[in-house]
């Protein structure tokens, strides 16, 4: 499913009311919420809004807060996505379930250890959760999480060490892999701007690459697709 806004006030406000929506639904359902963070402009935005306009809207302890990539750098640093979150969600929200990947350890390391995170958490026979929602952003190469063009298609674990080099940005991460994302109850992709316009194009009206256009691996199993997108990153639809 395809929805456009406006802008991406528009797009943060109604993915908030939606956020909550499915936050309620999950803590009434089975007692708590599973939800996977991504990164950048567009979900920052979102969590903005949760931690200030929607701060009192859902019992919060009942949450689960994970990440569907991290870079392996310092909390404090501008780059690390727990760090940007906490100071405008999670210091606003109150006690709360926070489950991060720990980017003090050398990558591997850290995509061993969330990996036993995520099995602490683990559906059987699934290794990992069943998320209830996982929040995906998309880059301008058509790269979602830390899966980037290139990188290998048929994955065998939930998790990934991965050296990356984005917009002159280079940065080991650790990532969800498809395997996991593609489990959850509710996918959700959030894309804003023109730059994005001709990558979403491809990726979601052009052929089939994976390999090329990561986004493409992004396939529920059992589970809802949806995108919110700008008018601008929708204007060659």
């Amino acid at each position: 499913m395809i929805t456009t806004f406006k802008d991406i006030s528009e797009l943060s406000q109604y993915a908030a009311r939606s956020f909550i929506e499915i936050a309620k639904k999950s803590i009434e359902e089975h007692g708590r919420f599973l939800v996977a963070l991504s990164g950048g402009s567009a979900p920052m935005r979102l969590y903005e809004l949760l931690g200030n306009q929607f701060q009192n809207d859902v019992d919060w302890s009942c949450a689960h807060f994970f990440w569907g990539d991290e870079r392996c750098v310092p909390v404090d640093d501008a780059g690390n996505s727990y760090g940007q979150t906490k100071k405008i969600l999670f210091d606003k929200i109150g006690p709360t379930n926070i489950h991060r990947v720990n980017s003090d350890l050398a990558p591997d390391s850290a995509a061993t250890d969330y990996a036993h995170t995520l099995k602490v958490f683990s559906d059987p026979p699934l290794d990992w959760p069943r998320f209830d929602l996982v929040l995906l952003g998309m880059g301008d190469d058509g790269h979602t999480a830390s899966l980037f063009p290139n990188s290998p298609v048929d994955v065998t674990s939930p998790t990934l060490a991965v050296t990356a080099n984005y917009q002159d940005r280079p940065a080991n991460r650790v990532t969800l892999t498809q395997l996991v994302i593609n489990d959850a109850r509710e996918i959700w992709f959030l894309v804003a701007g023109k730059n994005k316009a001709e990558t979403l194009l491809n990726v979601l009206d052009g052929a089939y690459k994976p390999k090329l256009y990561p986004a493409q691996r992004i396939k529920p199993v059992d589970g809802n697709l949806f995108w919110m997108i700008d008018e601008e990153a929708a204007s060659l639809l």
